[in-house]
């Protein structure tokens, strides 16, 4: 069975509770009928008022993180447990600002991973190379890595909830984007690490998406490579007429 193409909107530290309902409205008028699987992920605190605006559409409510553990002394962050309180169904988890601006490890990352799923969540786990890693010739060890120890302890019949984002970090929020051909080969490395780390074929049914600078202008080329499932699109899922063209690539 061909793999649904998925395409999400990660809107990072971008929208006040009353541009992001405005936002979301626009996309639910727009995105009516489309064939892809389609999430976005407000800022935290408008997550409670874009829930009933995407309710019942064929738009998934996403959060950008989560913490590690259910409840406690953990000021500033924010539980699974309020998430799916709010209507929260999808969560990223390990983008790269995580890592790199506020240095999560994929221990952590698997932990959190972990509590996802235990609590029923559906995760798009983000991977990729610094620049210096992928000039160093070191892009499929650290992505090897990355997807090794972030789904350590997932059991095969959770993996129908993850999906994978490769996202080359020197292409995010750069302009710079992979080649076509560059992104399909690491999402073929990664499907063949999921082979190896489960059986011979599964990485063939698990969504990997890009990310990295994803536009209108270089969607269609992307997203119609054979090993490349969707997109997890940053700066231009904050306009209705740019992020509108990417989840309706193919029309």
């Amino acid at each position: 069975m061909a793999r649904r193409k998925y395409i999400a909107g990660n809107w990072k530290m971008h929208k006040t509770t009353g541009e992001a309902v405005a936002l979301a409205k626009e996309l639910v008028d727009s995105l009516k009928g489309c064939p892809h699987k389609l999430m976005i992920a407000p800022p935290f605190t408008a997550l409670a008022a874009v829930a009933p605006v995407v309710k019942g559409t064929n738009i998934l409510l996403g959060a950008q993180n989560m913490a590690s553990v259910e409840q406690g002394a953990h000021t500033g962050e924010v539980s699974v447990l309020m998430l799916k309180d709010l209507g929260v169904q999808s969560v990223i988890l390990g983008h790269s600002e995580r890592r790199i601006l506020y240095g999560e490890t994929d221990e952590l990352i698997n932990k959190k991973v972990i509590l996802a799923l235990t609590q029923g969540m559906e995760v798009v786990l983000c991977v990729g190379e610094t620049l210096e890693e992928r000039e160093k010739g070191k892009a499929e060890e650290v992505v090897t890595r990355q997807v090794s120890e972030c789904l350590k302890e997932v059991s095969e019949r959770d993996l129908p909830k993850i999906t994978i984002a490769y996202e080359p970090v020197w292409a995010i929020g750069t302009g710079k984007n992979a080649t076509p051909q560059d992104a399909d080969a690491l999402h073929s490395v990664i499907r063949k690490v999921l082979d190896t780390l489960y059986r011979a074929g599964i990485g063939e049914t698990v969504t990997i998406q890009y990310g990295g600078s994803v536009k209108p202008e270089n969607a269609k080329d992307l997203l119609t490579m054979p090993n490349i499932d969707g997109a997890l699109v940053g700066g231009a899922s904050l306009k209705k007429e740019t992020f509108v063209p990417i989840a309706w690539f193919d029309r």
